[in-house]
């Protein structure tokens, strides 16, 4: 299942209207977990059935208001309510502390969730049952036959359309060559073939902004005009943040399974890492978790094999300041994971690429070897 993401224009007339429906569909999220929670404490059991069932009393006797909802949005939203059960569930089967699920507040409640049907594109723009058509920027084509939209107000206040896609995986021609990649702070990642991805640190570059807007939020009179007005500015630039990573590692994914058949990672334990306080917030800003998950479904939909090696050793007797320290740890990786005995590196100086080269696609595919001396 692929997911294409698409900017919408309502007007302030469809944008009321969006806001109205999310509204109903919190209160009925809110009104379900109410009647599970009671009927627990009153012993009796409730399945998912009942309260679907619920949605349609609901309707007749208590809130007539719920029926300017498509009636599939309503149901998700009993969806979303037992699947968030069950994952709280899962979790407490696994061994960890959990809580009770909380009621959504004020704006808490983001998406309507249009699944199967209620909606169509036509003449650039999104048609939605019981919303009318919103003007939308289909940027790109979207391939495969399509299961769902969500439609979703970021805290920008902008409005994203989310297609869910069921499409067939697309096997990319062999290209008879394999790749290791050691991930780090000090570069972003450096390959077995010599290239040294540039770390962006996009968060640590925006954090003088944020701290501002931040500081500035708090001087104001929450609610207010202008309290509003100074939020918007942050959720835009926490937003652009989020696109300019997103855009990078998208492009640097794409690189790595475009040219290679076999690409080795390591199984990195991410929450364990980000313990380290003194490293968490690099680490997360680096987001190490989202490019190999990226490396995963592109490899998996292209016909490569993406292979996850155990992180041990794999730097062992090479000092922080080696300069070849890195590269060697990605050719430890690479030999791991095709289960061959490691040979000793060396060769030319590294090619350093450039985080602008990568968003700017010009990531070489030439293979470039290391300057290292052979690893004794």
């Amino acid at each position: 299942m692929l997911s294409y993401r698409y900017r919408l224009y309502p007007s302030k007339t469809i944008q009321t209207r969006l806001n109205e429906q999310l509204g109903l569909c919190r209160w009925l999220y809110n009104r379900l977990l109410y009647e599970l929670n009671k009927a627990r404490k009153q012993g009796r059991k409730i399945t998912q059935k009942d309260t679907q069932s619920r949605i349609v009393e609901l309707k007749k006797e208590e809130k007539p208001e719920l029926k300017k909802v498509y009636s599939k949005v309503l149901q998700m939203v009993n969806y979303q309510l037992w699947s968030n059960i069950k994952a709280l569930s899962r979790l407490k089967k696994n061994g960890k502390k959990i809580g009770k699920l909380r009621y959504k507040t004020g704006n808490s409640f983001k998406t309507l969730n249009f699944n199967q049907s209620g909606f169509k594109i036509e003449n650039n723009k999104l048609i939605l049952s019981k919303v009318r058509a919103i003007p939308i920027k289909v940027h790109r084509k979207i391939e495969g036959k399509i299961k769902g939209v969500i439609i979703k107000r970021e805290k920008s206040g902008k409005w994203y359309a989310i297609f869910q896609v069921e499409d067939e995986p697309k096997p990319l021609p062999k290209t008879g060559k394999a790749i290791g990649i050691d991930v780090g702070l000090r570069y972003f990642s450096t390959d077995s073939d010599g290239r040294q991805i540039e770390n962006p640190r996009f968060y640590e570059k925006t954090l003088k902004r944020i701290r501002k807007l931040q500081k500035d939020l708090s001087r104001k009179k929450k609610g207010s005009k202008n309290w509003e007005k100074c939020r918007i500015k942050l959720a835009k630039t926490y937003e652009k943040l989020v696109n300019q990573r997103d855009d990078f590692l998208h492009k640097l994914s794409r690189f790595y399974v475009n040219n290679y058949d076999v690409i080795v990672v390591e199984n990195l334990k991410i929450r364990n890492m980000v313990k380290n306080h003194r490293l968490s917030s690099k680490i997360l800003d680096a987001s190490w978790g989202k490019f190999l998950q990226m490396l995963s479904y592109k490899a998996e939909r292209a016909g490569r094999i993406l292979l996850k090696v155990n992180p041990r050793d794999t730097s062992e007797g090479l000092t922080f300041d080696d300069p070849c320290r890195d590269f060697i740890s990605a050719n430890r990786i690479l030999a791991r994971g095709l289960g061959r005995p490691f040979q000793p590196v060396e060769g030319r100086p590294l090619l350093l690429v450039t985080a602008l080269a990568v968003i700017e696609g010009q990531v070489s595919s030439m293979k470039q070897e290391a300057p290292c001396v052979s690893e004794g």
